[in-house]
């Protein structure tokens, strides 16, 4: 009689992980193309992959400095009056 281990082994060769063949990629590509649609594909790739960079530029510090400043926002304009509406003489007139 087999130990429990080695029955094991024998049902189950290796553990099993994602992406082991070619059609996991596949299939997951073609089910982000389903949702997203062609065009916003690259725009996603693109932020994923710039979002990506600012990680790894935040965590090993290499982050560089912003050349450009930021624009200051002008000042707030003041708030309008309020004013109380007189109707009009067609608004008086009711039916």
């Amino acid at each position: 009689m087999q130990s429990s281990q080695t029955l094991r082994e024998t049902r189950y060769p290796a553990d099993v992980g994602y992406f082991q063949t070619p059609w996991h990629i596949v299939l997951l590509l073609l089910i982000a193309l389903l949702l997203f649609g062609g065009k916003r594909l690259p725009e996603i790739g693109k932020s994923l992959g710039h979002g990506m960079r600012e990680f790894k530029d935040a965590v090993t510090g290499n982050s560089e400095p912003d050349s450009e400043p930021q624009p200051e926002l002008p000042p707030a304009e003041p708030a309008a009056v309020a004013t109380t509406a007189t109707p009009t003489e067609s608004e008086r007139e009711t039916v």
